[in-house]
């Protein structure tokens, strides 16, 4: 199984654990886990957001993947992508709990011309 198939479990992953740290606080509340006074700033909301930034950038990430791999783009360039795109992803989450914007855009669109790379491998790798 190609690597880039693993990357797309890591990335499905990753929403999930982008936001654990900020649940580890004492006054988080598990039976009330959606309370929006709970994630309205600082550290929490930040944290928020890059889950649910993770979450919309999992299916085209997931698609291109299956799509290139499925239409004879090189597996081998699919699979350097894929794990560029995990690693571009860990480091847009980082700027987002440090909260440094420029950089995190910066991965942020790493991470998508990755995708764009990856659907369109087909056309460029023979």
């Amino acid at each position: 199984m190609p690597l880039a198939i693993w990357c797309i479990l890591a990335a499905a992953l990753l929403p999930t654990l982008s936001i654990f740290p900020a649940k580890l606080s004492r006054d988080f509340d598990n039976s009330n886990p959606r309370d929006p006074d709970y994630w309205n700033s600082g550290f929490r909301a930040r944290a928020r957001a890059a889950e649910a930034n993770g979450f919309e950038a999992f299916p085209f990430f997931a698609a291109a993947v299956i799509i290139g791999l499925w239409q004879g783009g090189s597996a081998e360039w699919i699979d350097k992508l894929a794990l560029l795109f995990v690693g571009l992803r860990i480091i847009y989450v980082l700027c987002y709990y440090s909260d440094r914007a420029t950089p995190r855009s910066i991965a942020w669109a790493g991470g998508f011309f990755c995708c764009l790379a990856i659907f369109i491998s087909p056309l460029w790798s023979v």
